[in-house]
């Protein structure tokens, strides 16, 4: 598979990714874009925007924060207008705070659960009764390998992915037959500004673009799930599977950092 930045057919022609202003969603926007697909990429922040449109023409810019539900449902049949139907949505969007002690300002796990959980239930109800009416469309999760089990400092964060988790699963035997593909994302550390604010070793870091080069690889094969990268999605499953006499020490072990 050619690196991101080289043209390669990929088989969507419209796209949709959010949080795309930095860090994965931006490195698979470019990738999309390089692969011949007309992408409209949304966040908050427009000056990122621009920028990801300058770099790319097919990028079309489409400002919007996931957490409006009025906005996101108004978005889509305009994007659907100017690009076509679409065939991959990817939810990306998200939030992250490390929490050292567990608990902080309810406010801040409001947000996350806001953001990372709720901009995705926006933007499932956004998409996925048109592509169940046409039969076809795929929509990508993005979750993280932190919803496996409970970890240190992610206490905002991990439950919220631990939750997309869960309603990929349920989604995936709802739209069983409807022709929506619906796939889960569980990333390890990627290399982004959110995980800039980790002060600690993160095993196996990734660059975005060498993730959203993953997520493509995933996208086009037929697993629900796309786990990467594989050493630590192996570790991370196995962690799962621990009972608790096991997991916490190992838990603790990971606080100490």
């Amino acid at each position: 598979m050619a690196p991101v930045g080289m043209a390669e057919d990929l088989p969507w022609t419209s796209a949709w990714v959010t949080g795309a202003s930095a860090g994965i969603g931006r490195a698979l926007a470019l990738r999309l874009a390089a692969g011949g697909c007309a992408v409209t990429a949304s966040a908050r922040d427009t000056g990122a925007l621009k920028k990801l449109h300058d770099e790319h023409v097919a990028i079309t810019p489409l400002p919007l924060d996931v957490t409006d539900t009025a906005a996101v449902m108004a978005a889509v049949p305009a994007l659907e207008a100017r690009q076509g139907p679409l065939d991959l949505a990817v939810f990306n969007a998200g939030t992250y705070e490390p929490l050292p002690g567990g608990l902080g300002d309810p406010e801040v796990f409001r947000h996350h659960m806001e953001v990372n959980y709720m901009g995705v239930v926006n933007g499932l109800h956004g998409v996925v009764p048109a592509m169940k009416e046409r039969g076809r469309g795929q929509v990508a999760l993005m979750g993280s390998l932190s919803g496996y089990r409970g970890l240190p400092r992610a206490a905002c964060y991990g439950p919220t992915k631990a939750a997309l988790i869960n309603l990929a699963e349920t989604l995936r035997t709802e739209l069983r037959g409807s022709g929506v593909d619906l796939r889960i994302v569980n990333p390890g550390f990627v290399a982004t500004r959110l995980t800039d604010k980790n002060d600690f070793t993160m095993p196996d870091l990734m660059t975005a673009p060498d993730a959203a080069d993953a997520i493509i690889r995933g996208l086009e094969g037929r697993g629900f799930e796309i786990a990467f990268p594989r050493r630590f999605a192996l570790f991370m499953k196995l962690a799962r599977l621990l009972p608790y006499g096991l997991f916490f020490p190992l838990a603790a072990r990971l606080a100490r950092g």
